[in-house]
């Protein structure tokens, strides 16, 4: 199998990128796990730093919390004045969004992402605030807990037993430029509660109480750590797109299993369900169509996207694949997603149909590399893909022209039995056949050694005078010539159809890249 390039349209659409994220201010994001653990202190520390190497930071707006030694880091930062709003006849200080953009900082710390803006603001949430921002060309530190994450906020709930109203999308978490996680061990954070270093005693006493139980902190903090390495998965994986690394980095742990329209399907993805808990890994699941998929009937056609359907709602990512050969298409999409495990299912037909049809699962076996190939339980067919014709196309060029030759051989023995039973010229046919079989399976250099040995052959076995090249009949050379010609074409047909085959995969994928896109940006108008 050889190596995948370097998607040209994936680098131009990455490098597109970069040049708009450019164009807007930078967003570094100071997370933790709960309050306390030190995020705006480390924000500020951050700020002191970055002024005394002479960039122009002000303070938008910061929670000290009562918190002395924070408050003293404040000291020598400019420091922009609050918004103020009368409400229901409270006075309400808020950050002042225009006032911002009228000073117009190099870097601008504005704290508490997920807060809820007070009355009249030109924005409901802060994160919007920090949208325009950054829109206007501003770098922006801000803080938050993971709590505050949309995603996770049912199941912080359920932990914690406290429902947090004030959360981010992921959307704009994940277009943060840097992420800078501010960790903290439970045992210490409660030392800094039982302290006042968090809240002051009474509120102190109350958070250990209702929140800041050991269990919760630790849950919280396995989920922050959790977050963190996601996306730093998901910079590694931007990075290989970016310089073409086809190679995978087994750095972490992700699963991809492979269905088909079998009646098991389902069964299959509900094991890869559990494979991947176990593991505590990402999953994926992946359909290949092929040209014989295609033509399913709409019963089986229908019960592949229940299964891709039930996948996503078991928390698994989904890709239509198209292509030729199942185990090619499924080990590029493998590689370009630096999956670590490829889950087939495992045959329940007799062993003799691998040699005579081939084996999805085998092809997978032999060009995996460095990937790990499971075959479990739950599906009638091989890997859940149908059975390609016969004589499955060689994973390298010796093979295919040795095939080639195979086929050659195999059309001299049919011929060797229909001899004198049949005209000679009809003996053509066999050898024709023979060549649109190695033009279907073996690829455009094969198939014209096919057509060359197919000529070479029944010239010299099948033609007066025999066992040698003579030709005495000069009819016989108009046979050769049609024979060769006939085979010429049909071989360059097969490769044009290859290759429109490769442009409709390569369409699918840009379909699929701009449905995931235009879902992104519905969730960050949401």
């Amino acid at each position: 199998m050889t190596p995948d390039r370097p998607d040209p349209d994936a680098l131009l659409a990455l490098a597109r990128e970069e040049e708009e994220r450019a164009q807007r201010g930078r967003l570094k994001v100071f997370f933790g796990a709960v309050a306390g653990v030190g995020k705006t202190f480390a924000m500020l520390e951050s700020a002191r730093e970055l002024q005394r190497r002479g960039i122009d930071v002000v303070v938008g707006w910061i929670e000290t919390h009562g918190r002395q030694e924070t408050e003293a880091l404040l000291t020598g930062l400019p420091i922009l004045a609050p918004r103020t709003v009368e409400h229901r006849g409270i006075t309400l200080r808020d950050f002042d969004l225009d006032g911002a953009l009228a000073r117009r900082p190099a870097v601008i710390l504005v704290d508490e992402w997920a807060h809820t803006n007070a009355p009249g603001a030109r924005h409901a949430k802060r994160w919007q605030d920090i949208e325009e921002l950054l829109a206007a060309g501003i770098d922006v530190h801000t803080a938050m807990n993971v709590q505050h994450l949309e995603s996770l906020n049912d199941l912080v709930g359920k932990i914690t037993g406290v429902v947090v109203r004030e959360t981010v999308p992921d959307s704009a978490f994940e277009r943060a430029d840097q992420v800078e996680l501010v960790d903290l061990p439970a045992e210490e954070l409660i030392k800094r509660l039982e302290e006042g270093k968090v809240y002051v005693p009474d509120q102190a006493a109350r958070a250990v109480q209702q929140f800041f139980r050991p269990g919760n902190l630790i849950a919280l903090r396995e989920l922050a750590l959790r977050k963190t390495a996601e996306r730093v998965d998901a910079q590694m994986e931007r990075y290989r797109q970016l310089h073409g690394i086809a190679a995978t980095w087994p750095v972490a742990e992700r699963l991809l299993l492979a269905v088909s329209s079998g009646p098991r399907s389902a069964r299959l993805v509900r094991a890869a369900r559990g494979l991947a808990a176990q593991l505590r890994a990402p999953w994926l699941v992946v359909y290949v169509e092929t040209p014989a998929e295609a033509r399913l009937p709409e019963e089986q056609r229908r019960r592949v996207w229940e299964t891709l359907r039930l996948a996503e709602k078991l928390g698994a990512e989904t890709a239509v694949l198209t292509g030729q050969r199942p185990a090619e298409e499924i080990l590029r999409y493998a590689r370009r997603r630096n999956v670590s495990k490829i889950v087939v299912g495992k045959p329940a037909h007799p062993r003799w149909k691998d040699f005579v049809f081939g084996s999805v699962r085998d092809e997978l076996e032999r060009g995996s590399d460095e990937i790990d190939v499971y075959v479990i339980s739950g599906e009638s067919h091989d890997g859940g893909f149908s059975a390609p014709p016969p004589l499955p196309g060689p994973t390298s060029p010796l093979r295919a022209y040795l095939a080639s030759a195979a086929i050659v051989a195999l059309s001299c023995g049919v011929g060797a039995l229909l001899f004198g039973r049949v005209e000679p010229t009809n003996l053509a046919m066999v050898f024709l056949l023979g060549i649109v079989l190695a033009a279907a399976r073996l690829g455009r250099g094969p198939s014209i050694l096919a057509v060359v040995l197919s000529v070479a052959a029944f010239d010299f076995f099948f033609v007066h005078p025999y066992l040698t090249f003579t030709v005495t009949d000069s009819e016989y050379l108009i046979t050769f010539g049609v024979l060769l010609v006939t085979g010429l074409v049909i071989s360059t047909l097969t490769q044009r159809l290859r290759q429109q085959a490769d442009v409709a995969r390569d369409r699918e994928a840009r379909t699929a890249a701009l449905y995931a896109m235009s879902r992104d940006l519905a969730a960050a108008a949401d």
